[in-house]
């Protein structure tokens, strides 16, 4: 085995090492902040959904940038590419899936919610008879 090879698949078990602990992290941060966010939040469930979808969200990346480093550098072959498009395909569906739960919307969707109103011209402060009334 080359040194290269043995560089590229340290590598590899690293970043799939982050992914798993930005899991954890994940789940950890988002039970903390559900345990302490106290009966009076009534969406706290909902938010507890969302950071841990974020948590695994963050997680996935990593470990399809590992397969894919893992893949290409080390073993190029067509099986090994075709089983890495097959494992990126069913990870991508689970992104997908998980940001819809997380976000409330698609990928390709805009976001409305939380952007100011449009307000008329711009004006400089102070300057009268500009602007909203």
């Amino acid at each position: 085995m080359s040194t290269f090879t043995r560089v590229v698949e340290a590598i590899g078990l690293v970043i799939d090492g982050l992914g798993v602990l930005a899991i954890v992290l994940g789940l950890l941060w988002a039970t903390l902040r559900f345990g302490t966010a106290g009966r009076g939040v009534t969406d706290s469930y909902r938010r507890y959904r969302q950071d841990l979808g974020r948590g695994i969200l963050l997680g996935l990346e990593f470990l399809v940038a590992a397969d894919i480093i893992r893949t290409v550098a080390v073993t190029p072959t067509i099986e090994g590419v075709l089983i890495l498009g097959l494992i990126v395909l069913v990870r991508t569906f689970l992104s997908i899936g998980l940001q819809v739960e997380v976000e409330g919307r698609w990928p390709w969707q805009q976001q409305t919610e939380g952007l100011p109103e449009r307000m008329g011209p711009a004006t400089e402060p102070g300057t009268p008879g500009q602007g909203r009334a």
